[in-house]
Order: C-alpha cells, then structure tokens, then sequence
C-alpha cells in the first residue's frame, strides 16, 4: 500500500463559528408554508422546535457563534483528519489529488453527531426533557442517542423498518447510548396504525418515520418532549459546517489551491452541505469550482424530482418546503443505502441546484459498492452504503482527470464508516444486489400528491 498523509488541526484551530449559505444566497430562499398557503412564523414551530433553533432557521446572518458548551463536546472528537489519498490516486494511476474529509472517526461513526450534539444541547437549555426523531440507517439515531446521552435527555427513535431489520446493530448503538428503537411504521403512532393497515408489509420510509416522531412530539402537551431532524432543515445545514471550514483551514496548512471539484453523497443533504457550503461560498463571489451531491438512481430527488412545494414528511404534519421532491408518499426501493432514501432535498441544496452553483448527479448501487471495495483495498477504510456514493463519484472524477491528463483537486465527503453495514457488503460480495433505474411512470404516480401546492418562484442568477 502506497504512503497515506493525514492534515490535522491543533484543538485550538477549531471553527468557533458556523457558516450560514443563507446569509450569501444570490436568489434568496422561499419560506415554508402552513396549509393554507401563508408562510409559517416562528411562533408556529415552537411545539416542535425551542425558540433558539427556530431563531438559527430563520436567520440572515453569515456567522452564529457556537456556545462553548456545544464546543466542549464536539472537542471530544473533533477537529477530524483530511487525509489525501496517496493509494487510490496510484491505483487509478491518475494526475488528479484526491482528499477526502474523514467524518467517519465520531463516536457514532459518521458527521451526524456535528449537529446532534448541538440540538440535543439547546433544547436541554430550554429545559426539554425528551426528543423524538426518525432514522434511516441509523447513523441519526445513533447520533442523536449519543448527543442525549451527553447533555442528559430521553430519546426515542423510530427507525424505517427495512433498515430496522438490515442494520440491527444500529439499534444495539441507540440501546447502548440510553435510547428507545422502534421499527417505523409502528403502532404507537396514528400515522403507523394508519400506513399498517393500508400497507401492512412495507419497508417503510424517512417521511414515514417523521411523522410518527413529530406526532409523539406534538402529543406531549407539557411541553417537555420535541422533536430533533438530522438533515433537511436550514439549522441542521450550518450545524455541519465545521466540516467544510475545518478542511479548508487543513487544504491551506498543506499548501493545497483551491478545490477544483468538491463532493458529498446527498439524502437530506447534511453532510454535503457540511463540506460544501463553505465552498459554495467561495464559488459565489468568483471560484470555479464544480461541487457535486450525489444520490442514488434509485431515488433520483435532484435529479429527476421538480422543484416544488411539498411535505417533509408523509402525513402531513410538516410545512410545506420549497425543495427537489419525488412527493411525500414515495416509498423508495429497499437499497442499503438507507440514509438516502428520502423524497427530499434541503431547500437550501434546492435553491442551490436552481441557481446552478451546485450539480446533481445519480449513481447506481452496483457501481457504488465496486468504488467501495476499490477505496477499501487501496486507502484501508470501509465506507458507508451512503458513502460510496461519493467515492464513487470521485473516482469518476478522477478517471476524467486521467482521460484529460489535467491534475484536478478533488475533495470528498466520507461521511461514516460501513462497519455496522457490512450485510449490504456480504451481499454485492454475493450477488445479490441490482441496480434499479427507477421508472418514470412510479415518479409520475407520487408527484401527482403535489397537484394544489403552491409552486415556488424558479429564482435564479443566471451567474452559473
């Protein structure tokens, strides 16, 4: 195996503040709306959210402090390595340098905990006793357990039943960490009871999962349980900054330029948005530099959803969003990447797509799990399901650089390790996985849930 470098941050050199895209957006972002069409104030949100992170959602300004509680926790495992990628570069036998930003070191395994830790800490500062949350493949749960288990909560999770039945381990992590795993849909919830009867054998899905933990939030009428989102939500964006902020500090202190190609898989768009939106920051006031969300073919939300107001969640129980949908009651396929599974994007990674500073892209899982296995024998780590997505398509980027014969700078995302999801791996070693191109007409069925919806302006520059 050919020498690896890693870049690593003094404690002392850590971000003390978030990075909000809100501030610098050249269209700038539409607001949510309740069900009757009128944008939702932040009084509204106050039986789900306490006032300080609703306050984080709504904000212009560029830069929030970070409490020096929050910064004592996150202290406990960050700043995390860059490593440059010396064994994949000599593999591909390309001109291109390849970096990627190791998220997987956390206790959790992955970047979820940059903004678990920071939730979980503001609502135990509002005196909230319990939070509710969904999961996909239970890096938020696992994430949100641990922030819980740090500042002193109850936590409950409903987890999507599919991955609830691949990824038992994830639930033995929640377990560990002090918190309660139900399969979703569930019968605690009437939205579980409701989906059970009607669909009594499905994989279930996040926006599923969502509704029933904003449910158990709302039920509580004391007050002293909300809810917790780990991806989606302008807060929960900014909260992950510290990734691309840390990494561009790390790329300065190697004496590397400016990234020419930035790239992070994408469900909700946490921890792209982590990596990319310091970037993107850059790309707007004059970088070129191309920055890619990748996601599966088998739930193409960017690529093939509309811009559109829609649901977060699958019955109803959520603002409407301006955001890249396959409409709220998309089930998608069963694939191991779980934490992709959603029928949305972030509204501030939609805006971005619009306005063209950032580049979708979809990949199959097929291809997905041989990069996996590539970086796995070339740099030493097992990647998420999730992950692979990234892998992948730097090692396209890679290959082009090759075919070009041009040194790019390549920087990714690896947002957790695979050591909890190593069925998915045991079955593409078996042959049992295939890729799934998922069908116009099945895209067609669940967008016709948006007839009604107030459309979103198409803002755009024109710039990019």
């Amino acid at each position: 195996m050919a020498r690896s470098m890693q870049i690593l941050l003094e404690p002392s050199e850590f971000p003390k503040q978030w990075y909000n895209l809100n501030a610098d957006l050249p269209s700038p972002l539409q607001p949510p709306l309740g069900p009757d069409g009128n944008p939702v104030s932040p009084e509204m949100l106050t039986p789900i959210f306490p006032m300080s992170l609703i306050e984080q959602e709504v904000s212009k300004e560029r830069w929030i402090d970070i409490p020096e509680g929050i910064l004592d926790i996150l202290a406990t495992y960050r700043p995390s390595p860059l490593h440059r990628a010396f064994a994949l570069e000599e593999y591909l036998g390309t001109p291109a340098k390849i970096y990627y930003k190791n998220e997987s070191v956390s206790p959790p395994g992955s970047h979820k905990p940059n903004t678990a830790i920071a939730q979980a800490w503001y609502n135990k500062q509002a005196g909230v006793k319990k939070l509710t949350t969904e999961t996909g493949a239970g890096q938020w749960g696992s994430a949100l357990a641990f922030a819980c288990a740090h500042v002193g909560l109850e936590c409950k999770v409903y987890m999507v039943r599919i991955s609830y039945d691949q990824k038992p381990f994830r639930k033995v992590m929640m377990q560990t960490w002090g918190a309660e795993c139900v399969a979703s849909p569930s019968m605690e919830t009437k939205t579980g009871r409701d989906v059970l009867e009607r669909y009594p054998d499905t994989p279930g899905s996040l926006g599923i999962a969502i509704s029933e933990a904003v449910e158990t939030a709302v039920a509580d009428t004391t007050g002293s349980t909300k809810y917790s989102l780990g991806s989606v939500l302008n807060h929960v964006m900014m909260h992950q900054t510290i990734i691309g902020l840390e990494t561009k500090k790390q790329l300065k202190k190697a004496g590397e330029r400016m990234p020419d190609v930035i790239i992070g898989c994408a469900g909700g768009g946490s921890n792209f948005a982590g990596l990319a939106f310091p970037f993107v920051y850059d790309k707007i006031h004059g970088a070129s530099i191309d920055i890619i969300p990748v996601e599966p073919a088998s739930c193409p939300t960017m690529t093939k959803g509309p811009y559109s107001y829609d649901l977060g969640d699958f019955s109803g129980m959520t603002p409407l969003l301006p955001m890249h949908t396959l409409g709220h009651t998309f089930v998608p396929p069963p694939i191991h990447a779980g934490g992709l599974r959603y029928h949305g994007i972030a509204p501030l990674i939609s805006q971005a797509i619009v306005e063209g500073l950032v580049n979708p892209r979809s990949i199959h899982q097929l291809e997905c799990y041989s990069a996996a296995v590539t970086f796995a024998r070339t740099e030493g780590i097992i990647v998420a399901p999730e992950t692979s997505h990234a892998v992948a398509a730097a090692i396209q980027e890679a290959n082009k650089a090759k075919e070009a014969g041009k040194e790019t700078v390549i920087v990714f995302n690896l947002s957790g390790h695979g050591l909890m999801d190593l069925k998915g791996y045991e079955a593409y070693f078996g042959g049992e996985l295939a890729d799934y191109e998922l069908p116009q007409s099945e895209i067609d069925a669940t967008l016709q849930t948006l007839e009604g919806y107030p459309k979103p302006e198409v803002r755009r520059t024109g710039k990019w």
